[in-house]
């Protein structure tokens, strides 16, 4: 069976950095962005216990992704908003190129990877972008960045707009994830 193209996301999620996600709870408001990288490990963690299933390939319509290629999306989301964060670093008023994650996971075939690998690519990823907001301080936090819709954020404003994203989807998977404050 070849793969079912999934209806694209066009909703521009950037109301979820000033008020609640009425779906699946996330406050950006209620987060410290200095607690970014804690949170950022929490997540990896949930995540790879979802990659873990018995049933990680099933779709539960045909209008979903299966955890597998929600857990292949989220592992992307982490390695593609770390080159923007440090794009952010550099040059103050960067600019994003589009990324279309619905041909992401179409070309890079999420629905065939191994779970396993994926859990491990996730985890690094997860790793690698907790380290580069460990090392964010000061006046960087206010560095900005344009992406190619219009949308600005800060490195303040894109820590919670990253964290919204796999929490949701777990949310998207059936978990219910609290951010730990221990």
């Amino acid at each position: 069976m070849g793969y079912i193209e999934i209806i694209p996301d066009d909703k521009d999620w950037t109301w979820v950095i000033s008020q609640p996600c009425p779906e699946c709870g996330f406050d950006a408001q209620s987060v410290k962005k200095e607690d970014a990288p804690i949170i950022v490990g929490q997540i990896a963690d949930a995540w790879t216990k979802v990659l873990l299933r018995e049933d990680v390939r099933h779709r539960p319509n045909e209008s979903t992704w299966s955890a597998l290629e929600y857990g292949c999306h989220v592992r992307d989301v982490f390695r593609i908003f770390n080159y923007r964060v440090n794009l952010m670093i550099a040059t103050d008023g960067a600019q994003f190129e589009n990324w279309d994650q619905d041909a992401t996971a179409r070309d890079e075939q999420y629905e065939r990877q191994d779970p396993d690998v994926v859990s491990e690519e996730l985890n690094a990823a997860a790793q690698t972008i907790a380290a580069t907001y460990r090392g964010v301080s000061g006046d960087l936090w206010g560095h900005r960045g344009l992406r190619s819709n219009g949308s600005e954020f800060t490195i303040a404003t894109q820590v919670v707009y990253l964290l919204h994203d796999p929490i949701h989807h777990l949310w998207d998977v059936g978990v219910d994830f609290e951010i730990s404050n221990d």
